[in-house]
């Protein structure tokens, strides 16, 4: 929900003596405290709603949402509406006090307080076993966010259009940082938005193993085989989500995205525009690249758009490539470049 007019915050209530000292020990100054409070109280808000009705004056308050955002304390959800969301305190505390080794004490002892702000607006803060169906963007948001919190040793993902949350993730890089092997499928229809082919490379570049499917039936998250979030309809204007929690219909997704990620291509972390390899020689440094997005599925002009070249210049490449692996088409092209050990 979003705030309504005069509804001010008090920056001396709900917290109790030694509230400041705890947030201060992890970078959260008292301005952003209020705000982290604010976001908490009324569950979404936008940086208009910030500056009415939280007491601050001469500060910025997109970018102390930005930082909430960056330490995994909410979520922003995408388009143009510029909203944040909360993400349960108990599960985004716990992780960021363990990213902060001192004042571990300190900070948890805040969780208690804040969770009760929580769940005045939320039912997210429910975590009993079994199966939790789910049709509110902001708590799709925050249940994928509190996997994130939680993995330990394994993250596996499909990822695809429509999203609820805004497309770059701050969290994965310090899940990656944690040793967390993650693996994502992406739908090459990811690809037909502008950035989306560099943003897949940086992150691999970071650790992640990511691949490119033709299409993907849905959206899913998997954490440790244990939890999964997986979308049951694909409506970007009403989302619904189901959270399954152990036994075998998580063992099925499982199973499902290992059937996937076998028949899909890898995307390498790193390549080049530059330095092709000389006709009936190996593959070049750029040509992995462009086997990957080719096999994906991706039109000519997405390809051509995220490799930096024309659409003229990408069918000479594509001609030259196909005629090299002595394909005829592109899925030719796919199974020599396997068969030959180029991807």
């Amino acid at each position: 929900m979003t705030a309504e007019p005069g509804s001010g915050v008090d920056p001396d209530s709900g917290f109790g003596a030694g509230f400041d000292a705890r947030f201060d020990a992890v970078g959260i100054d008292d301005d952003t405290r209020l705000v982290y409070r604010y976001v908490l109280a009324q569950g979404t808000v936008r940086v208009d709603d910030v500056l009415r009705d939280v007491p601050l004056e001469g500060t910025d308050a997109a970018g102390m949402l930005a930082r909430l955002r960056a330490a995994g304390l909410i979520n922003r959800t995408s388009g143009g509406e510029g909203e944040y969301t909360a993400v349960d305190p108990r599960i985004a505390l716990r992780a960021l006090t363990e990213r902060t080794e001192t004042h571990l004490d300190r900070i948890r002892a805040a969780i208690p307080d804040l969770a009760d702000l929580f769940e005045q607006t939320t039912d997210a803060g429910e975590s009993g076993a079994g199966v939790h169906v789910i049709d509110d963007p902001a708590l799709i948001g925050a249940w994928y966010t509190r996997l994130e919190h939680e993995v330990t040793g394994e993250f596996m993902a499909f990822d695809r259009p429509p999203y609820v949350l805004a497309g770059e993730n701050p969290v994965e890089p310090l899940v990656l940082e944690r040793g967390v092997l993650w693996r994502a499928v992406y739908a090459a229809e990811v690809l037909e938005r502008p950035g989306a082919w560099a943003e897949m490379r940086y992150a691999a570049s970071k650790g992640e193993r990511a691949r490119i499917a033709r299409t993907l039936p849905t959206k899913l998250a998997i954490a440790d085989r244990r939890t999964a979030l997986v979308s049951s309809t694909l409506d970007p204007h009403r989302p619904t989500a189901i959270v399954v929690e152990g036994g075998p219909l998580v063992d099925l997704l499982c199973a499902a995205f290992e059937a996937v990620w076998a028949d899909s291509i890898e995307v390498p972390a790193t390549d080049s525009l530059e330095g092709a390899a000389p006709p009936d020689r190996g593959p070049g440094k750029d040509d992995r690249a462009l086997l990957a997005l080719l096999g994906s599925g991706a039109k000519d002009e997405t390809i051509a758009r995220e490799l930096g070249l024309s659409e003229r210049t990408l069918r000479r490449r594509s001609a030259d490539l196909l005629r090299r692996l002595g394909a005829a088409n592109r899925f030719q092209a796919g199974a020599q470049a396997v068969r030959r050990g180029w991807i």
